[in-house]
């Protein structure tokens, strides 16, 4: 539910921005830009590759003098750093002799604030972004996504009245960037008291879209706002649904110049169609949630290689002895090659299967098409990514409808775990393909016969 009311945070007019290029030349980045950022409201400022959208979130941070124009926080000019603004950053600035808990309280230490109640907060906002335990981790210990919510705890521990967010979510993987696009949310819902709004600058539609109640469009060289655009949709917003494709259409058609109201329903025919090819395959698959294991085609190779000289199998105990793992770590590959017909085990002893010992033994183009035929042939998720794609107009689909489809049988992160193994696999077996930037799961060209 929308929280947006009159009050103007932060208002900027007529803010144009120019630069001297190395010739002399006088390059405008901005032109006239109008703009005011109110309580309660989650804007998106979205444009091309030299639209400008940084340079205007900097400007409007305080960080970034603007040319001409004003900018006024709460009804004050700004002349230096504002300060009811916090920043993300696409490349996390944290600092790495720092702990978790240390960068998060950088901030509030320059502000001088005691130490006591530096880690209450800092604390509080670790525990919030999802990060307890990890207080005493150090930034080359955390993933990517762990390390963006260090970097988002850190902002939100200043309690601003408007979190600024610029690109943060460009440098992770696909279903890691949605997950924190979440938790960015639900922190900021809960948080109405103190984060009163954020701005996020993004070139990606959907994005937009999923996160904003107002999208500002920028035409580039200059940036000139040329749409200002409400999305009326309720929260939590559903990407499968007929009205978010219809505004990720109207506003693809406003960065494109596009404004062919048919083209338009044309490319939302062909998205409806996808969906329901999806939702086609599911209902002929009644094994569809069946869990994939957390194991690679290159693990299962490996354990292979160490099974193909032992005739009579091992014992599960002695095999993790002689690999150095704990018996926990080889449950996953022992699972996925029980699942394809590569393993056989029995109370606890494990043998390679003729299948396993052919697939083994197969040079590296017979090995890959053999594993397509155990994926088709096992693996239900896999049959359904491969005939929804078949079914689809232009074969591909967005990932994110799998993934949907997923969490209706498993956690947010057994959701990730499952998309992440299936695409590892049909990668391998050359049955499909999987873009993480455009979030596009497509036929591979070698698997486009029927």
């Amino acid at each position: 539910m929308t929280k947006i009311n009159s009050n103007g945070i932060i208002t900027a007019e007529h803010v144009t921005k120019t630069y001297q290029s190395d010739k002399g030349a006088e390059l405008t980045v901005l032109d006239n830009i109008d703009f005011t950022l109110h309580e309660g409201e989650v804007v998106a400022i979205l444009g091309r590759s030299g639209a400008g959208k940084s340079t205007l979130l900097r400007i409007l941070a305080g960080l970034v003098p603007a040319s001409k124009g004003s900018v006024e926080y709460r009804g004050k000019q700004l002349d230096g750093p504002n300060p009811g603004v916090a920043l993300v950053f696409q490349s996390f600035a944290l600092m790495p002799w720092l702990t978790v808990k240390d960068n998060v309280e950088l901030g509030l230490q320059a502000r001088g604030v005691p130490k006591k109640e530096r880690e209450k907060l800092s604390l509080a906002a670790i525990d919030a972004i999802g990060l307890d335990g990890f207080e005493s981790a150090y930034p080359k210990e955390l993933s990517g996504g762990m390390r963006q919510r260090v970097g988002i705890a850190r902002a939100l521990v200043l309690k601003p009245d408007a979190l600024f967010m610029d690109e943060p979510f460009s440098a992770l993987d696909v279903l890691t960037a949605e997950n924190l696009r979440q938790e960015v949310l639900k922190v900021w819902s809960e948080e109405a008291g103190s984060v009163k709004s954020v701005l996020i600058v993004t070139h990606n539609i959907e994005e937009a879209v999923e996160m904003a109640d107002r999208v500002l469009v920028l035409d580039s060289h200059p940036g000139r706002v040329i749409a200002d655009v409400p999305i009326n949709l309720d929260r939590p917003r559903d990407k499968q649904s007929d009205l978010f494709q219809s505004c990720v259409d109207y506003l693809y058609s406003i960065l494109t110049g596009q404004r062919d109201s048919e083209d338009i329903r044309r490319r939302l025919q062909t998205k409806v169609r996808n969906r329901q090819a999806v939702r086609d395959s599911v209902r002929d698959e009644e094994t569809a949630e069946r869990n994939l294991p957390d194991a690679t085609p290159g693990g299962l190779a490996g354990l292979a290689d160490v099974m193909v000289n032992q005739p009579n199998g091992m014992d599960l105990a002695d095999l993790a002895a002689k690999l150095s793992f704990e018996v926990d770590d080889l449950f996953p590959l022992i699972d996925a090659g029980l699942m394809l017909g590569i393993f056989q085990a029995d109370n606890g002893h494990v043998r390679l299967t003729d299948q396993g010992r052919a697939w083994h033994d197969a040079d590296i183009l017979e090995s890959k098409e053999m594993f397509s035929h155990m994926l088709m042939d096992h693996v239900p998720l896999i049959r359904i990514i491969d005939r929804a794609l078949k079914n689809s107009d232009d074969k591909s689909l967005h990932g994110s409808l799998i993934l949907d489809l997923l969490r209706a049988h498993h956690s947010d992160k057994e959701a990730v775990q499952q998309f992440d193994t299936a695409i590892t696999w049909g990668r391998y077996g050359e049955l499909f393909d999987y873009d993480a930037d455009d979030d596009r799961l497509t036929l591979d060209p070698e698997n486009h016969t029927e």
